[in-house]
């Protein structure tokens, strides 16, 4: 099993990284992106399937460990590997 975490600032908070992106690629001649948003992303690979005290455990992880709930909104998927 695997599972991926999704780290995204949240809409609103203003991400000076996906703007300095976004300016890079405008000066590269791309002008019709409108906006970037810079997040990250994790692997998680699992010896097996989760059942609900696991995931939600999973959950836990998320929201304390690998992301700041302030100012990140996270997204979990599991799936089979």
């Amino acid at each position: 099993m695997k599972a991926t975490v999704v780290v995204m600032p949240k809409a609103s908070v203003l991400d000076p990284q996906g703007v300095a992106v976004k300016n890079a690629v405008h000066s590269l001649g791309l002008a019709a992106v409108e906006s970037i948003r810079v997040g990250k992303v994790m692997e998680i690979e699992l010896s097996g399937p989760l059942d609900a005290a696991g995931e939600k455990q999973l959950h836990t992880i998320c929201h304390e460990l690998l992301s700041n709930p302030v100012i990140e909104d996270y997204r979990l998927e599991i799936s089979a590997s």
